[in-house]
């Protein structure tokens, strides 16, 4: 987890000495993999010391962190464009702030080992038809998700919003996240984990489809609450079903789920992009998108375990 921190933090300061597309994607595969690392061994240990001491509600702020890095992001850029800085600079403020970070965890980590789960070497994964269905939709996810992700700065800048409304959008969409966690988990509480899974999948088809389908300024920021209101909150609830469907083997589980995430996120941009070239903007790209999204959501009602 630690390497995971250190190297992120300074595979952004290297992002902000680079100048060649080259460089650019060897370092981003290395930031992929990680934040991988990170995603977990982090959630792993974090999660088993809420299980042990019987607050697994608190999860809600361990992935309310991610909306609050969004905004934090999107402040940052807002500062560095009013202040006509340069593109590197925002890399290496990054760089910067996630050494803060790696800091931060360091001094409040205590132990990392897993208090609950296997230690050592864990067992394999059970062989059932839901926990494949649920790698399945969160894949799928990981393809739907990102397109907006990716390119709703871009949309907005292809429909004449400025700088600072681009920063703006993306504020919104991580101050949208923050609580996300904690409402869609009292939403699994009354309904299910597995129906919850599924109307944060549809109103995530709905902000998907909103970036370019609503025209003006409405259309990105409904998206940008719709997308920031879901993503964090789908990642949590789907990573919540696996380990409930694999609970002696959390970290296999989690490094699964992440590598089917982590493929939708490559897959999805380079189909999306392809689409937006062809036809010069991203109305189908988003189209697409929203429904990928949607088929996740009905593999994921499916993969719900039945009663006996």
């Amino acid at each position: 987890m630690f390497a995971g921190l250190a190297a992120s933090a300074l595979l952004a300061a290297l992002m902000g000495l680079g100048d060649t597309i080259a460089v650019f994607l060897a370092i981003r595969f290395l930031a992929g993999l990680a934040s991988a690392f990170v995603m977990v061994f982090m959630a792993s240990i974090v999660f088993s010391h809420l299980a042990v001491a019987g607050r697994s509600d608190l999860q809600a702020l361990h992935f309310g962190g991610v909306g609050l890095g969004i905004a934090a992001s999107s402040a940052l850029m807002s500062i560095l464009v009013t202040g006509h800085a340069g593109w590197p600079a925002g890399w290496l403020w990054a760089a910067a702030i996630s050494a803060l970070g790696l800091v931060a965890v360091a001094l409040l980590a205590g132990t990392t080992s897993t208090i609950n789960g296997a230690e050592g070497r864990e067992p394999a994964l059970p062989k059932h038809r839901s926990l494949l269905k649920m790698i399945v939709a969160y894949g799928l996810f990981g393809f739907g998700y990102v397109v907006t992700a990716t390119f709703l700065v871009a949309i907005v800048r292809q429909g004449g919003g400025g700088r600072v409304f681009e920063a703006m959008v993306w504020m919104v969409t991580g101050l949208a996240g923050v609580p996300s966690v904690w409402m869609w988990q009292k939403v699994a509480e009354r309904f299910g984990l597995y129906p919850a899974y599924v109307l944060a999948c549809l109103i995530e088809v709905v902000g998907v489809a909103a970036s370019v389908v609503v025209g003006g300024y409405a259309g990105p920021l409904l998206a940008g609450v719709l997308l920031g209101g879901t993503f964090i909150a789908i990642t949590a609830l789907g990573l919540q079903a696996a380990r409930q469907l694999a609970p002696q083997a959390p970290r296999r589980i989690f490094a699964l789920m992440t590598a089917a995430f982590g493929l939708g996120q490559i897959i999805g941009p380079i189909a999306a992009g392809l689409l937006a070239q062809a036809s010069g903007n991203y109305v189908s790209a988003s189209i697409m998108a929203a429904i990928v999204l949607l088929v996740s959501g009905i593999i994921g009602w499916s993969a719900a375990p039945k009663s006996p």
